[in-house]
């Protein structure tokens, strides 16, 4: 099963299965765990490695442990924040983010840059827009990208800056399939599929409290997903990666035996069209209820 396609219109491949840094930035995984599952996950075929200035030591992990290998993958961190002397969100910090992750991840370049989640009123104002575009043109990021959901996500989505993008496809929150994911395809804009597995709300018999997938579970309860004779999360993976438009999903883990799972799911190809089929019905069924993307 091919497992590899093309991040939009930018030239370079991706495995549809990326690996997300943010548990591997955590101060409670030790740093040689930390490097093992970097280069294991290489060593798997994984091409792309997400992370961001707010997880923890990711970035710097990242840099420690893959600097030899940095050719054989594409590396794609987030701005916007979290410079010491630096005001939040202004178009000074934008340069000042991506020179700071390029020294941490001790590289000349970063293949993808997201603006990390602002709101659509600092998109509007057009100063960071444009100061990530500068760095693009000055060869120190191949591709400007934007990292968010709903109304924000909607306006990023009419600048021709931004190459890429990235937001949450899963069974529960398919808000996107119809709308982001057609729009990018047409116009050859990449797309990582982040939260692929909604963060396993199956995991919980009540409502969970403080574990970022409250509203996941009461999605789940209302679309009374059928037993389909697969894992929920082999369910869950296949289809995100899968949907149409997704460059890759990508799915975080400190354990290596998750990513190796995650993998044999994904090169077992995409799920049986009329599982796709209920899935999506269920979701339109229950869509109703709620508001946009989590």
């Amino acid at each position: 099963m091919e497992i590899t396609t093309a991040y939009g219109n930018s030239g370079f491949a991706v495995l549809r299965l990326g690996l997300g840094g943010g548990q591997i930035g955590e101060p409670a995984v030790d740093d040689h765990k930390a490097g093992s599952l970097l280069n294991r996950a290489l060593d798997l075929g994984i091409t792309l490695i997400d992370t961001a200035r707010g997880y923890g030591v990711s970035e710097e992990r990242i840099g420690r442990h893959l600097a030899g290998r940095r050719k054989e993958f594409i590396l794609s961190t987030k701005v916007g924040y979290g410079i010491s002397g630096f005001t939040d969100w202004t178009g000074d910090i934008i340069p000042a983010g991506v020179d700071a992750a390029l020294r941490r991840m001790n590289t000349n370049y970063i293949d993808i840059v997201h603006l990390h989640s602002c709101e659509k009123e600092v998109l509007e104002r057009g100063d960071v827009i444009e100061a990530l575009d500068r760095c693009v043109r000055a060869g120190k990021v191949r591709v400007a990208a934007y990292s968010g959901e709903n109304e924000a996500m909607e306006y990023a989505m009419t600048r021709p800056e931004f190459k890429g993008f990235q937001f949450s496809v899963n069974v529960f929150d398919q808000a996107c399939v119809d709308t982001h994911l057609p729009l990018a395809a047409r116009n050859g804009k990449g797309v990582i599929a982040k939260r692929p597995i909604a963060n396993a709300p199956w995991r919980f018999s009540d409502r969970p409290a403080g574990h970022y997938c409250e509203e996941y579970w009461l999605r789940m309860r209302q679309m009374n997903l059928p037993d389909y004779g697969l894992p929920l999360s082999e369910l869950a993976i296949r289809f995100a990666a899968y949907s149409p438009g997704v460059s890759t999903c990508i799915a975080g883990s400190a354990d290596i035996g998750h990513i190796e799972e995650n993998l044999r799911w994904v090169r077992s190809g995409p799920l049986p069209e009329e599982i796709v089929a209920d899935i999506r019905n269920r979701f339109k069924s229950t869509q109703k209820n709620w508001a946009g993307q989590v």
